[in-house]
């Protein structure tokens, strides 16, 4: 066994003044046996080109070796979200109200809707939705996909950002059998909103773009109804009786 390690010392490439080589008996796998061969091979390559210029020190070598035995693993996660199609299938006519009994009010001339409470007399100022509900290839369990309009207009809600969070809007949609079928992909998918029934004719509305805001109104009587999130101090939920 001694004669075979002096042959195979003495086969072994003169190593450079400084550097010494330490044989150990730890096993090893194969793996560290490549990655020692490797190491060996760019050692070979560099080493005389390093010690030509400047001293090869103990750093130099330990810097090579642990290229090749440190393994950089870089992981990515690749989601795609599918895409689903809408389609219209019913429509019915609605009346909405919040928890404290307020209805929806069209604004004169603007685009915004007010929740108010209505003295007697004043129930013609009341806003009905046209609420059209939608099936999908990816159902969400326990809510209904719905369109809103406001009766005898054009008018639509919609969710979109404007700034950097999402707003309620009022839209003019010229032709409506643009919302008859709508693709999650497309600018369109604004204009829907989850059902979700709570109780009894009671429910929130969802954005499908943005589903974690809701449509609400606000603590006082005669503000602008808006989209939230479930921690505002809002009115989430709403009564919508067929009429």
């Amino acid at each position: 066994m001694e004669s075979e390690m002096k042959c195979n010392v003495s086969e072994m490439r003169k190593m450079p003044f400084g550097v010494d080589l330490e044989f150990t008996h730890h096993p090893l796998t194969m793996k560290r046996v490549v990655n020692l061969i490797i190491a060996m091979e760019r050692f070979k390559d560099s080493t005389e080109e390093s010690l030509l210029s400047t001293e090869f020190r103990d750093e130099n070598l330990l810097n090579m070796i642990m290229e090749d035995l440190v393994e950089e693993r870089i992981m990515f996660e690749c989601f795609s979200t599918p895409n689903v199609e809408y389609s219209r299938t019913e429509e019915g006519r609605y009346s909405v109200t919040d928890t404290e009994k307020r209805s929806l009010v069209h604004v004169p001339d603007s685009m915004e809707l007010h929740a108010v409470l209505l003295q007697e007399g004043t129930n013609n100022r009341k806003v009905h939705l046209n609420m059209s509900t939608y099936v999908h290839t990816a159902p969400s369990a326990g809510a209904r996909t719905v369109a809103l309009g406001i009766k005898d207009t054009n008018l639509y809600l919609s969710c979109h950002k404007q700034g950097d969070e999402p707003t309620l809007h009022l839209e003019s949609v010229d032709d409506k059998e643009t919302l008859s079928t709508i693709s999650s992909d497309s600018d369109l998918v604004r204009f829907l909103f989850y059902k979700q029934d709570t109780g009894l004719n009671v429910s929130t509305l969802v954005s499908v773009p943005f589903n974690n805001w809701y449509i609400s109104t606000a603590v006082d009587d005669n503000n602008s109804v808006e989209m939230c999130q479930d921690d505002a101090e809002r009115y989430r939920t709403f009564n919508i009786h067929a009429l």
